[in-house]
């Protein structure tokens, strides 16, 4: 199983046509069916439009899963081939998937999250360094589908509610013991770039639609 971020950016004055079009699209309701997706969700900020979502096979591109949604996105420049949907980057995650038993919900989900942030540009690579040691060495345990992705310094966030905290089951990939005792000393508050409102951190997005297997099949069944 692999995880995906993807971002977009639609057209001014085709935001809502864009976003009616993610949510018609009958392809990822097939891929739930068709056992490729065990989740996808779709979220919204401003002209921002980002999908988390996990593969249990062969990885899918955004392309496949929202063929109609194309015109109404922005050309994102940087390869000879113009692109739709950028790639985010991991850069924090508390656990990952082993097998698709491992990472199958156990429990039911209430609220399914999406939510974004602005690193300050000149501490990225601190922000990177703090969180892949406490990742890899497992310095306290996190939310076990709590996801970080960046693209340029604007990070989006996945979160489900409530929290599963669990021992993760692949190794760690550090034997190292550098995360500070005391998390707070990382000093996250100078690493975020503020919001008109002052405030740091993560702001909640609009939630477009989110699937997952197990809610599909429960439905077939009612």
């Amino acid at each position: 199983m692999k995880r995906f971020i993807y971002r977009a950016q639609l057209k001014p004055g085709q935001e809502e046509a864009g976003v009616q079009k993610l949510l018609s699209d009958p392809a990822p309701q097939q891929h739930i069916h068709n056992g490729n997706l065990m989740l996808i969700g779709a979220f919204r900020w401003e002209r921002n439009v980002f999908l988390y979502y996990e593969c249990i096979g062969e990885a899918l591109t955004p392309e496949e899963l929202f063929s109609t949604a194309g015109h109404d996105l922005e050309d994102w420049p940087g390869r000879p081939e113009k692109r739709k949907w950028i790639l985010m980057v991991d850069v924090f995650h508390f656990n990952e998937p082993a097998s698709r038993e491992h990472w199958l919900r156990k429990s039911p989900v209430e609220r399914r999250v999406g939510r974004v942030a602005h690193l300050k540009p000149e501490m990225i690579a601190s922000y990177v360094y703090y969180h892949y040691q406490l990742q890899e060495e497992r310095a306290f345990l996190g939310d076990k589908y709590e996801i970080i992705a960046m693209h340029e310094n604007l990070m989006f966030g996945y979160q489900e509610f409530p929290k599963v905290i669990e021992e993760p089951v692949l190794p760690k990939k550090l034997a190292t013991s550098g995360t500070p005792e005391n998390w707070e000393d990382s000093r996250m508050d100078l690493h975020f770039q503020p919001w008109e409102d002052g405030h740091l951190f993560f702001k909640p997005v609009e939630t477009i639609f989110t699937l997952y297997c197990g809610d599909c099949a429960e439905e077939s069944q009612a």
